[in-house]
This record gives structure tokens, C-alpha cells and sequence, in this order.
């Protein structure tokens, strides 16, 4: 194997004609070992199984039972680096540290063929105008800390290439029998993108160990044993990342997958964690802030403090070795926990707390919404569970039909739910003292869109906001300009490996040396996910390392797509009336077929022919669902759903009733949003006899049509909420209704009635969009939408 051969390419060469499925001897073995490994069938059933007579024999396999499978993967098969085992003594104990050496792990990344061509190397400047005044922040060879380090080395190294590391470590636990934990620490390199590293499936972090999770109950003293526990975390995270300290300066020669050598400087970027590791890893005291001077009881002001002076940290640190009561001096003075030689101490071109960033999961979904529903809860929980109740159903939205206000231990998910509907529960709330709830709105609003708020004290539901989550807003620019966007070190991603690489490990065992027999099973899940990855590269003819894979930007035109079979066949004129509610069905079909026939028509003329239009058939086939999904996305993803269902009756004759989405529909060049009555595909139509005097619809016409009734075209986002308001739109005192072709429908939206001070009784979620006839969209329904809306307000 040459070393300029691309990883893929050199097992290629290796096998030439032979076989792909090496060391199996056919699909059928590989397919097998993989369902075993990967299905969750424990070992004693995979071997029971292979032990009936003739079963081995008659699939072709090469192993007779798990043993001889697992002896292939861990002998014959390529994988990542394996985990070791070292001794820790503290508090006269001694305990097993299970990890993986950190340069092997940086390498196994870079050298990923599944990531070739799409490392990041090249700093860019990106700007949001052609005059460069506005710099944008998305990816994190864009920020100013990546800049910054690149200029310092190539002082010294002159044609280096910076590794950024991303560090994230947070406590899990495995069961909630006798309180099993974990403390799982994983790694990524910024030079991924961002959009592969989000994709549990593309394996772009790495499970670096697992940090020893005990009391430490034989020390009595509290504060001995939580200065204790602070020292074997750094102890084990300065065994990680010890070769750190060379190496980023020195620099290490590293080949990426398709074959080219760089030398690479692995640097210390930033650090994941939810507030309890913020503090451990930078050795601050609770309720104060882990990056910055403020005093503990200044938390909820919006004055701005220094952050830690990092060099004197280190020089109050390099006391530790020295005499106790001197070191525990320097630490209070400084405002620091007495901590025995942070692992970061000596990391070059680290500073650590410039490296803890915006946690999005638990800063603000989980963090900063969980205080503002407590809060609007004391203004009046009644009328804000009525208002959550009486919403519109929508694919992207949750429905609380019960309310927000009661709910308890809510997920990140759930709290990401609020806050997609947040703001339409509170726009025109009534207030105690006939106050105006125009800055409560705003405030909400603000909050929701990363601003400062304090109408909470003024309505008295809150008394100080000294609070770190809250606190620890005022940081987010200065993260953001360094490290780029928050997405890029979220710790929803580090919470989603939890799942695969910390508890699925853990279940498998028989909670016996457990890490021992977890780190075994992940180095075997490694090995079946990388040699699944080359057969799909010998698969797909080998064009995985020539032709990269692409993430564009979100844009506002979505694709959709309909099932191959219709919902319901032969729909009549008169069932789409009573049923779906298309009440000028027949006239809009009309209209849509003189439209697409004489385009050069004026509207007055165009209606005097519509009138007299034939309709030749009496049946169309409707659909009920539409999916939505960006045709450039390399893994098929549903971003969004359409739903049409007319009311039905359940099996206990109970009525359910309809479902009618509202939309962004282009019309012109414009968008509007219009409700869908019924998706329906005319292909029918290219199947009929010329029946009148014209050709019938020549040219062909699209082949899936929508039929919708318009709202008010959308005009200047209100001031105090930024939401578009809008009403249904009439002709002749009956809705306007028009039949589209379905991809000039670009998405769903959700509207949130304007309930005015007090909610209306006698609405109800699925009917309000007949009993209201004023709404606002809801911006906040997903990011797609939410970073759209300014492109729909351009071609307003």
C-alpha cells in the first residue's frame, strides 16, 4: 500500500478482482455478521442459531458461533484506534481508565476516506454585502480564532495546517436503577464541516474514553472530596490530551483519505459542556460565570466584565506543587477552585476560557425558555394553556392540547416545541393592571430571538435575573466571532451519542468490568461501520473520493414529492365539496385551464371564457400527503409534510375531525399563503378525448395540482412581534380559491389565530382556521422558515 494511495483505493488495489467482502467469503456472510453485530441480537441467540444443524453450512459462513465472528473482526478487519487501560490512584484507591491515545484518534478523522475532499483547510472572510462592512459567521475556518492561530504559527511553522479540536465531555446516566453513570469524553476536528459533523451516521466525533464516574465516598469531608473529584477529572483529561502539548507546535505529518500529506498542528478550539462542566473545566466556583470577572451577585446585570486573565490562571496553577496554604490563597483571590495543574495548563495557544462556548440545548431551550414559560406562567396559566390548545395542528409544531404551563422535566426537544409557539401565545395577552402587552411581547420575541429582556421584573414575576444561563447570553457574540455559529458546537450533538456510543454500550454488557466490555463492543462497531463504508465505495462504481459531497446553503424552494398511489380514487365534484370543502372546485379548474391555455389573455377576458369552459370529466384521485425534501441533500430527509384529511370516524364512531395545512404558495412573484382544500393529480386528463372545441389544456399541463384558498398577500411585519399579519382573501363575498401547480407550493406554515386579549371558548386547534379570520404566521416553526422569511419579505 503506497502511502500517497487513498485509504479506499489501496484495499481495492490490495483485493484486486478478488473479493470485495474480505475477510467474509460472500455477501451473504457479511450481511449476516452485519445484522448480528448491528440488530441488537445478543450473542447467545446469534449463536443458538448458527448451532442448528446445517444452518452454517447452507448460508455459506465463514464462523460457526459469535466467538469466531468476533475473533475476524478484531484480528482481520481494519478499524479505529483501540481502547487501553491505565491505573489512576486517588484518595488511596485505585481505579481502571478506559481511553484511546488522542494523536491516533486525530488521524483516524483526518484520514477518513468517507470525509476525503471535504476537509476544510482555507480560512475564508465571508460577508453579508458587497461593500465587506458585515462580516458573517458560519463555519469555523470563517472565525477569528482559526485566523488568529493560523497567523501566530506560520510565524514559526510556515505552511502548517491547523487542526481545531472540539472537546465535549458531560455526565450520563446509563440506568436509573442504583443511579449507573457515566462520563463519556468525545472528539472532533473543525476541519469536517459542520454538516457532517451534526450526522450521528457520518461517525465524525470520536468516543475518546470514559472519565471515571465515582463519589469517592471514602473520603468524608465534602469539600476534600469535591476538590478530589475535580482532580481526577483534569488528571484523566491531562492523560488525554497530554500529547497535545508537543505536537501543536511541532506539528505531525497526517494524510487525508484521498492521499495527500500535511503537516498538521492539533490546537485546543473549544470545549462542550452544560454549565456544571463549564465550571469544572475552568475551576470556577458555582453560581458565578465560567468565562468572565462578574461577581456572584452581579449575574442579571447587562454590564460587561474581563474574561479570567488566562495567563495569571496559569501562574496561580504552577503554585500547586508548592506550599497548600499559599496555592488555596492565590486560588480564592482569583476567584478560582484550588485545582492540581488543569490539564489545560500548558496547551499551546489555548485559552480556556475563550473555549467554552454557547450550549444551545442547555443555555437556552433547556436553560433560558424554561424560566420564560415559568414566568409567563404567573401572569395567567389558564389562558395560555387555552391559547396552546386552540392552535392549529402543523407537521413541524407539537400540539399541547392540555397546555404548556403544568408540564415538568421537559427534553430539549420539548422545549424546542415551545418555542416554536411561544410567541403566539402571549401577542395581545391581557396584563394585571390593564398594562400593555406590546413589551411583554417584544420581550418575548427578543428572547426568543437572543436579545435582552427585563418587562419580567417591572410585571412582578421575577426579581433579579441572576442567573448564569441567562448571564452567559452576553458571551455569545464574542464566541460567535471567534468560533463561528453555535451549531457548529451544539451539545444536543454530544447528547445524541450518548445513545450510541455511551448506553447502547453499556446494555450489551453483563454490568460486570463493564467499560472493559463497552469499549470492546464499540471497537467492533467501528470496524463493521468502516468496512460497511468501503463496500458501499466498491458499490457505487468508487466515485465516493471523486465526486464530494455537497451541503448547500437552506433555501426557500423545497421539492415535493407524492406517494405512487393517491389516497383516494375517484373522487366526485360533489365529494370534494361536502368532504374536503372545495366549494368553487369546478370554477377554479376553469379558470386554471383557460390560464394555462391563453396566458396572453386579459383577466376580464379570461373570465368571460372561463365561464363558458367545459368540464369533461366528473372524478379526480387526491392525495393526502405531500412530502417536502431539498433535492441537492445527499441523504434523503423529510424537511416537511403536508397533511389533507376530511373528517372521519374512528372505529368507536367517535368524529376526528379535518385537517387542512396552510402554505407558502408562490403566485407570481410574490409568495402568499393559501390552505390546501385537496392535492390532486390531473395526469387523468392527458387520458381524455378532445371533448370541445380547443385543444384541451395544450401544452401538457404540470402533472400534480393543488387546489387553495388565498389569504391576504403579505405586506410589513408588524413592529412589536415581527410577525406577518394576515386574513382571509374574498371575491364576491366567497373565499378566493385558485388551482396551482403543486411546486409552486414551497413549504407548510403555521398561523397563530389572533386571539386577542382573551381567547375565544368556543375555538378549538382543528377548526380555528374557520372560526378565525385574522392570523400571524408563526416564524418560528422551523429554521428553515425562520431564515427565510427575510427572502419571502424581498419578493413581497
Amino acid at each position: 500500500m503506497g502511502q500517497n494511495t487513498p485509504g479506499y483505493q489501496a484495499l481495492w488495489d490490495d483485493l484486486g478482482p478478488g473479493n470485495i467482502w474480505y475477510p467474509f467469503q460472500s455477501q451473504c456472510d457479511w450481511d449476516f455478521a452485519r445484522w448480528a453485530k448491528n440488530r441488537g441480537s445478543s450473542s447467545t441467540a446469534v449463536t443458538e442459531l448458527l448451532a442448528i444443524n446445517g444452518m452454517v453450512e447452507k448460508l455459506g459462513l465463514s464462523y460457526c458461533n459469535v466467538k469466531e465472528l468476533n475473533h475476524i473482526i478484531d484480528e482481520e478487519m481494519p478499524g479505529r484506534p483501540k481502547f487501553k487501560c491505565e491505573k489512576i490512584c486517588i484518595g488511596g484507591e485505585s481505579y481502571d481508565f478506559h481511553f484511546q491515545e488522542v494523536i491516533p484518534c486525530i488521524c483516524a478523522l483526518f484520514r477518513d476516506p468517507r470525509y476525503s475532499g471535504q476537509l476544510a483547510f482555507a480560512l475564508e472572510h465571508h460577508y453579508q454585502d458587497v461593500g465587506h462592512t458585515t462580516q458573517v459567521f458560519s463555519k469555523m475556518y470563517t472565525g477569528k480564532w482559526w485566523w488568529s492561530v493560523q497567523q501566530s504559527l506560520e510565524l514559526h511553522k510556515p505552511g502548517m495546517t491547523v487542526l481545531p479540536l472540539v472537546i465535549s465531555s458531560d455526565k450520563t446516566q446509563l440506568t436509573h436503577f442504583q443511579s449507573k453513570s457515566a462520563y463519556p469524553v468525545y472528539l472532533l476536528i473543525g476541519n469536517i464541516p459542520k454538516d457532517i459533523r451534526s450526522k450521528p451516521t457520518q461517525q465524525a466525533q470520536m468516543l475518546m474514553g470514559y472519565i471515571l464516574a465515582t463519589q469517592l465516598k471514602q473520603i468524608a469531608n465534602k469539600d476534600a472530596r469535591s476538590r478530589a473529584l475535580a482532580n481526577l477529572f483534569h488528571s484523566c483529561m491531562r492523560k488525554l490530551l497530554h500529547p497535545i502539548e508537543s505536537y501543536g507546535m511541532t506539528g505531525i505529518a497526517m494524510a487525508t483519505g484521498d492521499g495527500i500529506w500535511y503537516r498538521c498542528h492539533p490546537i485546543l478550539a473549544t470545549f462542550i459542556g452544560d454549565y456544571p462542566e463549564q465550571l469544572l473545566i475552568t475551576c470556577t466556583y458555582s453560581r458565578r460565570c465560567p468565562k468572565c470577572t462578574v461577581p456572584r451577585g452581579e449575574l442579571g446585570t447587562d454590564s460587561r466584565f474581563p474574561l479570567h486573565n488566562f495567563g495569571a490562571a496559569v501562574g496561580t496553577f504552577s503554585l500547586s506543587d508548592g506550599d497548600p496554604t499559599t496555592f488555596h490563597t492565590r486560588c480564592h483571590d482569583a476567584g478560582l477552585k484550588p485545582t492540581y495543574h488543569p490539564f489545560w495548563e500548558r496547551l499551546p495557544f489555548a485559552n480556556i476560557f475563550l473555549s467554552i462556548t454557547p450550549d444551545i440545548l442547555h443555555q437556552l431551550h433547556q436553560g433560558v425558555l424554561k424560566h420564560l414559560v415559568h414566568w409567563l406562567a404567573r401572569l395567567g396559566s389558564g389562558e395560555i394553556d387555552a391559547r396552546c390548545s386552540r392552535l392549529p395542528p402543523n407537521h413541524n409544531a407539537q400540539y399541547f392540547h392540555k397546555g404548556i404551563t403544568w408540564l415538568s422535566k421537559l427534553t430539549g426537544k420539548e422545549h424546542k416545541d415551545i418555542a416554536r409557539i411561544i410567541l403566539g401565545v402571549v401577542v395581545d395577552l391581557s396584563l394585571p393592571g390593564v398594562q400593555s402587552s406590546a413589551r411583554l411581547t417584544r420581550a418575548v420575541r427578543a428572547l426568543v430571538d437572543f436579545i435582552y429582556l427585563n418587562v419580567f421584573i417591572e410585571l412582578g414575576v421575577r426579581e433579579h435575573f441572576n442567573i448564569p444561563k441567562l448571564h452567559s447570553l452576553l458571551h455569545y457574540t464574542r464566541s460567535i466571532t471567534l468560533f463561528s455559529t453555535a451549531d457548529n458546537y451544539n451539545t444536543e450533538n454530544s447528547e445524541r451519542l450518548h445513545i450510541d456510543l455511551t448506553k447502547n454500550a453499556y446494555h450489551v454488557t453483563n454490568f460486570k468490568d463493564k467499560y472493559k466490555q463497552m469499549t470492546t463492543w464499540l471497537e467492533r462497531q467501528e470496524a463493521m461501520h468502516q468496512h460497511a463504508a468501503f463496500i458501499e465505495w466498491c458499490n457505487s462504481g468508487h466515485s465516493a473520493l471523486s465526486t464530494p459531497l455537497t451541503y448547500p446553503c437552506l433555501n426557500l424552494k423545497l421539492h415535493p414529492f407524492l406517494t405512487i398511489h393517491p389516497s383516494e380514487k375517484d373522487i366526485t365534484f360533489g365529494a370534494l365539496f361536502n368532504r374536503y370543502g372545495a366549494i368553487d372546485f369546478q370554477d377554479a379548474l376553469a379558470d386554471f385551464i383557460v390560464q394555462h391555455n391563453y396566458p396572453e389573455l386579459s383577466a376580464s377576458m379570461a373570465r368571460r371564457r372561463a365561464n363558458n369552459t367545459l368540464i369533461p370529466f366528473r372524478k379526480v384521485s387526491v392525495f393526502h400527503r405531500v412530502k417536502f425534501t431539498n433535492r441537492d441533500d445527499t441523504v434523503q430527509k423529510t424537511v416537511d409534510v403536508l397533511h389533507i384529511q376530511p373528517e372521519a370516524r374512528n372505529h368507536h364512531g367517535d368524529t376526528i375531525p379535518g385537517w387542512f395545512d396552510t402554505a407558502l404558495v408562490k403566485d407570481g412573484s410574490r409568495f402568499r399563503v393559501a390552505q390546501i382544500r385537496c392535492k390532486s393529480p390531473f395526469i387523468l386528463l392527458l387520458q381524455l378525448p378532445l371533448l370541445i372545441d380547443v385543444p384541451y389544456l395544450c401544452p401538457a399541463p404540470p402533472m400534480d395540482l393543488a387546489y387553495v384558498e388565498w389569504f391576504s398577500p403579505l405586506s410589513t411585519p408588524n413592529e412589536t412581534h415581527g410577525m406577518y399579519r394576515i386574513s382571509r382573501s374574498y371575491r364576491n363575498n366567497r373565499r378566493l380559491t385558485s388551482i396551482v401547480p403543486l411546486v409552486e407550493v414551497c413549504r407548510s406554515v403555521q398561523l397563530f389565530p389572533a386571539f386577542g386579549q382573551v381567547a375565544p371558548w368556543q375555538w378549538q386547534g382543528p377548526t380555528v382556521l374557520e372560526e378565525c379570520h385574522t392570523f400571524y404566521i408563526n416564524s418560528f416553526l422551523d429554521r428553515h422558515l425562520y431564515q427565510n422569511l427575510n427572502v419571502i419579505n424581498e419578493n413581497c
